[in-house]
């Protein structure tokens, strides 16, 4: 019978093991260091335990069987090459456990170092640092020796045992103010010999024991510690955040440690081979000598530029400056370096490709390729669409005299200024007279709209990032401040009162839409240079502005590159004029509703209110000439590109007053003998169209099926405005789009009277137009086979197909539960800010190829406001759709996105 044999599975690695490319095993700092390593460069010896050994024992809570032999091998080895054992009493090697996941997570995970020493190494260690001859320094090494383990006792207490780190703070802070000093550098070796025996008590009356003094015990416990603090509060918050996976682990890194605290020719650094804030070409970094990295963290003393060091030790600068050149050149991106320098000898302890803003992304991405390290292709991937977003709002500039006196929720970024007004009307009349202004609400509505297109900023006290302040603002452009609970908003005394202050309108405030800061008074801001190129006013080729050529050279090959379209959501011709600026190609969602709003709101209750033909018929035929005028002013700015216009949405009642107001009024009119047979029977029509659910009931195509001659008008006034346009010499293309369709007999029951009208208004005068319909419906999307028969196009609604697909609705939800979600991980971002690719992508990708296999020629876009996300944007690259549609400021994100999203997927077209 044969024997099976089974093989051990390899949990560690030695440096020279690894590579560059194995991060998901070996973590971001192992596989740097084994590059490094590999390179030739100066990295002090150690090993790597991978990402599996702690998946494993995060799974079972128990380390993998076979892990600690491996580990005694490869500690065996270590030993052999430094020559040391670890915590040997006479020549001790003492090496360091470090945290090293895929991705960098700073701060955010455990390190321990001087792993190693106990009573009896730390005389050897002493010894050790002392020297001989006539560098030999006794006194230092004792002081080097003692404060190194009450450094290990202090970090392995706090990090794995749970010591509280306060108990250690307040031992130090005790020993400094009895000896009457101020700095951790001025305590002696007695000082220190007496804080390890305080540390040694604080240990034990935490834990119930001795600290170990076992060096393999201390090295076992600290991997341990290494792999709970992947799932650490802080850790676990970080992941979240920034969207990475809970599955992935960390590797844990141990290497042998080397000293940058053994005297003046000792020290330690950090350097960047650019400038991460900038993108410049440079030597940038800080230095300080005879210190550790965690001085240089802590901040306890004051670093030197990095230059200095070629005063200090010019042997050391040549050689660190000739790695970073190297390391560069390997990487072919800014590296981001931690170096000591022990005596003398240049150690390198970590490289990655450095972070660095979203400036310094696309000016390095520029440079590169101006190297010729690096195409255009690669330059488009190394930078994306949020970042080029950060770039297109305006900031603050502040300094020590603004403090903020509230913070919010970030809604949309920039930076606004403006006097406080209360009411979208006095917003409008403000901004007319060219004053800037600040729109301060509870929450806004759809009646504000107004509004906030002539304030400069939106700041609510209620809401959050979904809010419908929120995403109005976002689509707009337009910062916004969202959720500042500490603000009491009082509308009707056109106040509020923040931090005991009461701000009246009028008075200025500033708030800052990305962090959520509000401040009082005006904070100076600076307008951004990448507006000012795409709006046309900066003049890529006659700029010094190394950022504006950057953006310029890298837009223009993600325009050749991309497959998809990019069109925006405009409703005025201001609107698409900016958009076709921003370099919109046409218009995919027009929303008529807007044009209903203001001084038409009374036109829009005659027509609820009419009682007869006749009545609703004039109604009609006043609004008629205001909508046609809206479509000529649209297609003129968008002439010769398409404009997708949709149908009226809304529920009709949201024209009319709420209903409890208006029911209000009406008693309180009667109390007094006034005449309201008017408001009464206002508050008739009011009554007979509430719903309790409207976002669920009579609206989109339900509304044209049941007020007679809604959508005719509307198909009439597109139609006339395009026949008009093209008498004008205007090539005007526009696109029918029936909204909320979830049956075929809907669309074909429309697009019947649309035909008829079309027919009879276009005449001789060549114009085409199209009908289609919006997928916002989830019985649309799985019956799109049979829609796909009755419909030229279709475009996505994705807001409203989240919201049905999920089963809630978006103003309702955020501020009720979804900080629960996201903070459970159910959510790892809302689904209204970046598409739920496996619920409402399904349905998604089902209606494309459905309706495709039914209609070869069916175009497909998407109007949601996953248009402008980045993340979304790939996935409707890939499920091949024709164009995404956003609002005209997210058009340069959206046109970045779709280039990256054809340059990151094998086998995508090119034009």
């Amino acid at each position: 019978m044969a024997v099976q044999e089974t093989v051990e599975r390899k949990y560690v690695y030695d440096f020279a093991e690894g590579n560059k490319d194995l991060k998901d095993l070996l973590g971001g700092k192992g596989a740097n260091l084994a590059e490094m390593t590999n390179l030739g460069l100066p990295v002090p010896p150690g090993f790597t335990i991978t990402t599996e050994a702690c998946q494993e024992y995060l799974a079972t809570g128990r380390e993998p069987d076979g892990l600690a032999d491996q580990v005694a091998a490869h500690l065996a080895a270590l030993e052999r090459a430094m020559g040391r054992c670890l915590g040997d009493p006479d020549d001790p090697l003492l090496v360091s456990v470090r945290s090293g996941a895929k991705f960098s997570m700073p701060g955010m995970m455990e390190t321990v170092l001087n792993v190693g020493l106990n009573d009896r190494s730390v005389v050897g260690l002493a010894r050790q640092a002392a020297g001989s001859g006539e560098q030999a320094d006794p006194a230092g090494a004792d002081r080097f020796a003692w404060d190194s383990y009450r450094r290990l006792i202090q970090m392995f207490g706090k990090t794995v045992c749970e010591v509280p780190g306060e108990e250690f703070e307040h031992a130090l802070d005790d020993v400094k103010r009895a000896r009457g000093i101020r700095d951790d550098v001025e305590l002696d070796a007695d000082d220190l010999r007496g804080l390890v025996d305080a540390y040694k008590k604080i240990f034990r009356k935490h834990t119930g024991r001795d600290f170990p003094q076992e060096p393999r015990e201390q090295l076992d416990l600290a991997v341990r510690a290494v792999f709970d603090s992947w799932n650490a509060e802080r850790a676990v918050l970080y992941r979240r955040q920034e969207r990475i996976p809970a599955s992935l682990g960390t590797a844990v890194n141990v290497v042998a440690m080397v000293f940058g605290n053994l005297g003046p020719d000792s020290g330690t650094g950090v350097a960047f081979t650019r400038d991460p804030a900038s993108g410049a070409q440079g030597i940038y970094g800080d230095y300080l000598a005879n210190a550790q990295g965690e001085d240089v963290v802590a901040g306890i003393r004051n670093t030197i530029p990095l230059q200095e060091l070629e005063r200090l030790d010019k042997r050391s600068y040549d050689e660190l400056l000739d790695i970073m050149a190297r390391l560069e050149r390997h990487y072919r991106d800014l590296c981001d370096i931690e170096f000591t320098i022990e005596r003398g000898k240049l150690w390198m302890l970590q490289t990655r490709v450095g972070k660095r803003t979203a400036a310094a992304a696309f000016v390095i991405a520029g440079q590169l390729v101006d190297e010729g390290l690096i195409d255009l292709d690669e330059a488009l991937h190394r930078v994306n669409g949020a970042q080029l977003a950060q770039l297109m709002f305006p900031r603050f500039q502040l300094d020590h005299e603004f403090q903020a006196v509230a913070r919010g929720i970030g809604a949309s970024p920039g930076a606004a200024v403006g006097q406080v007004v209360f009411t979208s009307a006095r917003a409008v009349e403000l901004a007319a007279e060219g004053k800037r202004v600040i729109l301060v609400r509870r929450e806004t509505n759809p009646d504000d709209l107004q509004g906030m297109i002539a304030a400069q900023g939106i700041l609510t006290s209620r809401g959050g990032k979904t809010s419908h302040a929120a995403v109005v603002a976002r689509g707009m452009g337009k910062t916004c401040v969202s959720g500042a609970d500490a603000l009491e908003v009082d509308v009707p005394a056109r106040r509020f009162t923040v931090a005991g202050q009461t701000v009246a309108e009028g008075d200025v405030v500033s708030i800052d839409g990305t962090t959520g800061n509000i401040y009082l008074g005006e904070v100076p801001v600076m307008p951004s240079e990448v507006v000012q190129y795409f709006e046309g006013t900066l003049d890529p080729e006659r700029t010094d502005d190394a950022l504006v050529r950057a953006v310029h050279r890298i837009m223009g090959h993600a325009d050749q590159r991309r497959r998809l379209a990019v069109r925006a959501n405009a409703d005025t011709g201001a609107d698409a004029a900016r958009a076709r600026r921003f370099g919109a190609q046409g218009i995919g969602l027009c929303r008529t509703e807007h044009m209903f709003l203001g001084e038409r709101r009374e036109l829009v209750e005659r027509l609820i209110l009419a009682r007869t033909d006749d009545e609703r018929e004039k109604a009609l035929a006043a609004l008629l000439p205001l909508q046609r005028a809206d479509f000529v002013e649209i297609f003129r700015e968008m002439d010769g590109l398409p404009v997708t216009v949709r149908l009226i949405d809304p529920p009709l009642h949201e024209f009319l007053p709420p209903l409890e107001q208006l029911a209000v009024n009406v008693a309180v009119a009667q109390e007094r003998g006034e005449d309201v047979a008017q408001e009464e029977a206002l508050l008739a029509a009011v009554r007979r169209m509430h719903e309790e659910n409207p976002m669920l009931g009579l609206r989109g195509v339900r509304l044209g099926l049941v007020i007679p001659g809604l959508f005719a008008m509307q198909v009439r006034a597109i139609t006339e405005a395009a026949v008009q346009c093209a008498r004008d010499g205007v090539t005007a293309r526009p696109e029918i789009m029936v909204p909320l369709v979830g049956a075929v007999q809907e669309l074909e029951t429309v697009r019947a009277e649309a035909e008829r009208i079309i027919a009879e208004v276009v005449g001789g005068s060549g114009v085409e137009v199209l009908i289609g319909t919006m997928i916002e419906v989830p019985r649309a999307a799985l019956t799109a086979g049979q829609i796909a028969e009755a419909a030229q196009f279709f475009s996505f609604g994705t807001n409203d197909l989240t919201q049905m697909g999920w089963g809630f609705s978006r103003d309702d939800v955020e501020g009720a539960f979804f900080w629960r979600y996201l903070e459970l991980g159910i959510f790892g971002i809302s689904p209204f800010e970046s598409l739920d690719r496996d619920g409402v992508g399904r349905l998604v990708r089902i209606a494309a190829e459905e309706g495709r296999a039914a209609r070869p020629d069916l175009k497909l876009g998407v109007c949601g406001e996953h248009g402008g996300d980045p993340d979304s944007v790939h996935f409707f690259h890939e499920v091949g759709l024709d164009y995404v549609s956003c609002s005209p400021f997210r058009v340069p994100v959206a046109r970045l996105e779709a280039g990256r999203a054809a340059v990151e997927t094998t086998g995508s077209d090119s034009r």
